[in-house]
């Protein structure tokens, strides 16, 4: 992607009321949830049936059913529309009370809100279930949304990313990958604010400051550093797809796919799409950082008609 650097104080002076970061979440949710969708396809149908689709870059019919990861997301918009920041508890109820076990939630989560809507409290369930907590790719594939809201002040997103990552993914590393993504999508809204076109490798730049030390952190440095030529299936040798279901598999390649195609949000939802892997998750992340940068418009419309509509508990009236 052809640009100049980036300038980190671009878009300080974006708004920050409630109802402008209100809008910036929706628009990231719109990307996140439409690339859910198509990815989700590919992930769930049978090999034979999605290779056809994707060799051909042929879409799949309608309507395209949202997994987990948009579910997790609207409750992230939820609570952030009726309080302004990550109530935790709040959250870890509205994840339990929109849980539907069809959207593909893994194993570890459905243990988790199991568990928690026969009473038990997400934090002591998190760090008994996991060991001390998650390093799966769950807290980051639901946090664009917040981090468009809170693109205004990145102090305010990273401990409110780290928030809505901790009630299900407690591990180090699970929340820098929340924090990692978060931010993308923060500088992805103030490039958009500033009309500012940036390489892959500096956009990735701005973003390693604010991700906490961590192998998700020394992936995404790996992501900022491949040559500008390097091919799809090099980049997941080296940075992997999601296959493993873990953060350090998976963000930093979410991270250099939406670097190399922020401005497009089609060819960015294909070429992530075709690494393969944990399909739905990597389109989902990379889908609500380049929304962040194309806006609404950016999408196909036939995309944003194709994916199942979002619900009203979610949405209200905004």
């Amino acid at each position: 992607m052809a640009g100049r650097c980036l300038n980190p104080q671009k878009g300080l002076s974006m708004e920050s009321t409630p109802a402008a970061r209100l809008t910036r979440a929706r628009i990231a949710l719109e990307g996140l949830s439409v690339g859910d969708g198509l990815g989700g396809f590919f992930e769930f149908g049978s090999l034979k049936t999605v290779q056809r689709y994707l060799e051909n870059n042929t879409l799949p019919p309608s309507p395209w059913r949202y997994t987990d990861d948009t579910s997790m997301a609207l409750s992230i918009y939820q609570v952030l529309r009726d309080h302004n920041v990550i109530q935790q508890d709040e959250l870890a109820q509205s994840f339990a009370a929109h849980f539907d076990r069809t959207r593909g939630y893994g194993m570890g989560a459905r243990a988790l809100i199991s568990r928690m809507k026969k009473g038990a409290h997400w934090r002591d369930v998190s760090r008994e279930l996991f060991n001390g907590g998650s390093y799966g790719n769950g807290g980051a594939m639901r946090v664009a949304p917040l981090g468009a809201y809170f693109a205004d002040d990145l102090d305010a997103l990273t401990h409110n990313a780290a928030l809505s990552a901790e009630i299900t993914h407690a591990h180090p590393e699970g929340i820098a990958g929340a924090i990692a993504v978060a931010v993308a999508a923060a500088y992805a809204c103030r490039l958009r604010e500033a009309e500012e076109q940036v390489m892959r490798s500096d956009f990735i730049d701005v973003i390693l400051p604010h991700v906490p030390e961590s192998e998700v952190k020394q992936n995404i440095v790996k992501a900022r550093d491949l040559a500008a030529d390097t091919s799809l299936s090099d980049a997941v040798a080296l940075l992997g797809n999601g296959s493993r279901v873990t953060a350090q598999d998976t963000v930093p390649f979410a991270l250099w796919s939406a670097g190399e195609n922020l401005a497009h949000y089609e060819q960015a939802i294909w070429n992530t799409a075709l690494a393969g892997g944990d399909v739905d998750t990597t389109c989902a992340m990379v889908g609500g950082i380049v929304a962040s940068y194309t806006g609404v418009e950016g999408i196909p419309p036939t995309w944003i008609a194709m994916r199942e509509p979002l619900p009203d508990w979610a949405l209200g009236s905004s």
